[in-house]
């Protein structure tokens, strides 16, 4: 039987990206760090770590972690707290999300005001890779535009996040609209971002060459209202910037709607059920259904 130190020392390395950080995190020492994870691979029989700069899960680490996140939600929906014997059954529930900024940015933080009794930590990227996360065992809720669900977790669709291509009036007035779009300077979140690629190829137009890669929601809208680039931009992140005419809307006629799932493991606790439906019940109201 695994100890369960060893697995917490494994979760900490990953979610801290180092042994240093995750010593302090777990009160012990960095070589004590190192011990576990050794000692956890002796008992595997296999490394469950690659030691790079951070640490990347190996495919039978990536097992552990999963297994671990499963443990914990078991742990949580029997009334148990034995992986951290220190804290009181009354302490707050962590919950690690991965999401993508723009939800972040617009409809989840309302989506995660469910009460008192969780402390979130968000890992933010792009949605068409957050369900990584989930596959790697890391998260134990994932926001995703993968409808596909990892093997031991289940998922629900939460809606669509509608996008609409919009620009300052002084790039407008700067660029005009009488040339191939792709040829003007534009604003992507980062390289998994194919929102705006997406919007090019549909109406025939050359593949982005003017590239500013903005890996923030509020600094990517703050792009698009400066008149550095033309982007896609959430309508809930929009709101009445058009009707301001503080935006220009440069294809009124044409949205992207990109769909949202919620993905979360079989062994749901009380506290991540009530989150859930929380989470859909807001998600009804705010997203495109």
């Amino acid at each position: 039987m695994i100890n369960y130190q060893l697995l917490e020392a494994l979760a900490a390395i990953v979610s801290e990206k180092g042994f240093e950080k995750a010593a302090r995190k777990l009160f012990i020492t960095q070589s004590a760090a190192s011990r576990r994870i050794r000692q956890l691979e002796s008992i595997v029989g296999e490394p469950v770590l690659i030691r790079s700069h951070p640490p990347i899960l190996t495919a039978t680490g990536k097992r552990l972690l999963n297994h671990l996140q499963q443990v914990r939600q078991l742990e949580v929906a029997l009334g148990m707290n034995t992986l951290v014997e220190s804290e009181g059954y009354d302490q707050p529930l962590t919950i690690r999300l991965a999401t993508n900024a723009d939800s972040l940015a617009t409809w989840l933080p309302e989506a995660l005001a469910v009460g008192d009794k969780l402390k979130f930590e968000l890992v933010v990227e792009d949605q068409s890779v957050t369900l990584k996360r989930m596959k790697a065992g890391e998260v134990m809720v994932c926001i995703s535009s993968d409808g596909e669900p990892v093997n031991g977790a289940a998922v629900i669709p939460l809606g669509s996040l509608k996008y609409k291509v919009v620009a300052s009036a002084k790039w407008v007035d700067r660029y005009g609209l009488d040339t191939d779009l792709g040829e003007l300077p534009c604003l992507v979140f980062d390289e998994n971002d194919k929102l705006q690629h997406q919007f090019l190829a549909d109406f025939n137009y050359s593949a982005p060459q003017y590239i500013h890669y903005f890996p923030c929601s509020e600094g990517f809208k703050q792009g698009v209202l400066s008149g550095l680039g033309y982007g896609l931009l959430p309508e809930l992140q929009i709101g009445d910037l058009i009707d301001r005419g503080e935006l220009i809307d440069l294809k009124p006629d044409y949205v992207i709607n990109t769909p949202l799932f919620w993905h979360y493991w079989h062994t749901e606790s009380p506290q991540l059920k009530a989150l859930r439906e929380h989470a859909m019940s807001v998600a009804k109201i705010k997203l495109e259904q």
